[in-house]
């Protein structure tokens, strides 16, 4: 005799379109507590299935099923059992949809899927040797495209996760390809107004820098922006002097030369340190770090920082820049 759950999921499937959206609102409302996402889990077999169909649907039907499969991803077990039933490529199909509606909300489930080696391996279009890195490209122009000005940014999300993608040797492959230009695309929106967009962003710089000494001139091929990237959310609140300043990009330059508001997420500031520090780590990237006056920078940013995980990040990267040869130390001149 079938249990009330079982029921429940059977409905999802009903011809009935009341009867469909009853069951699918019980659903999502199930999948926001820790029981209910595991009782549930116990009918993925033909939960997820019934809930993937729902996404082409209309938005009644389509917001409560994405609702639900975002909250059944964070389960590590649903979701690899997602991805390997194909969510990645219908969530993408979907997405692109010209009628789609739930943008935001799938988005969210990619970030939750690419938390999963297989997730990832699927967003890549691993082994797809024609379409290989399609996926990625398209999310990457949204991301970019799409105004973090707007009521709802649909695509915020997806900064978290090039941040997954960027964990693997594949991923970050992809991103710095200089023929696909997806690492410029990427960094130019370090200054989005979204926290989560500069989070993403400087997440994913910070993982790409783990390349450094295979693709370092690929990424000084983007330094007009990414200098500014890693630099300005560590470079303290001080107007720098002309005299800093003049052995600085006109970008870099014109930025630190008004005042700024401060970057006050730690994470993001760790995150520039150390992919300046992986940078650095190389001869050619040291040496283009000090032809921007980096170490001016670190040095002013330092005096102004007193998050103590921020601070070690910073002496992390000074004490690399002291014990470097052939290198000189900052200079100790006051900024204005």
């Amino acid at each position: 005799m079938a249990t009330e759950l079982e029921e429940l999921v059977e409905f999802l499937s009903s011809p009935s379109p009341t009867v469909t959206k009853a069951a699918v609102d019980i659903v999502r409302g199930l999948t926001g507590s820790e029981d209910g996402l595991q009782s549930l889990a116990n009918y993925a077999k033909i939960l997820l299935p019934s809930l993937a169909r729902l996404l082409a649907g209309k938005k009644e039907v389509s917001e409560p099923a994405a609702e639900a499969l975002v909250n059944l991803s964070q389960n590590s077990g649903l979701a690899a059992k997602m991805v390997e039933m194909g969510m990645i490529n219908a969530a993408m199909d979907i997405l692109y949809k010209p009628d789609s509606s739930i943008g935001r909300l799938l988005a969210m489930l990619l970030v939750n899927l690419t938390q999963l080696d297989v997730g990832v391996a699927s967003l890549l279009q691993t082994g797809e040797e024609k379409m290989q890195g399609l996926y990625v490209m398209k999310l990457v122009r949204s991301f970019c495209r799409s105004s973090d000005e707007a009521r709802e940014d649909p695509f915020e999300h997806v900064g978290s996760v090039l941040v997954n993608i960027s964990k693997q040797e594949a991923g970050r492959k992809l991103l710095l390809d200089p023929r696909r230009g997806l690492l410029k695309q990427i960094v130019r929106q370090f200054d989005s107004s979204s926290p989560l967009r500069r989070k993403g962003v400087s997440g994913t710089i910070r993982n790409c820098c783990f390349e450094a000494e295979s693709q370092l001139q690929n990424l000084l091929l983007i330094s007009e922006f990414l200098w500014p990237a890693l630099l300005l959310p560590v470079a303290g609140n001080k107007i720098y002097s002309e005299q800093d300043r003049c052995k600085m990009p006109l970008e870099l330059g014109s930025a630190l030369s008004i005042e700024r508001e401060p970057v006050d997420d730690p994470e993001i500031r760790v995150q520039a340190l150390e992919a300046i520090y992986l940078i650095s780590l190389q001869e050619a990237g040291l040496r283009a770090f000090w032809s921007v006056n980096g170490p001016r920078i670190i040095q002013v940013g330092y005096e102004d920082e007193e998050d103590p995980k921020v601070m070690g990040a910073y002496e992390q990267l000074g004490s690399m820049l002291i014990n470097s040869s052939g290198t000189e130390e900052p200079t100790t001149e006051t900024s204005n």
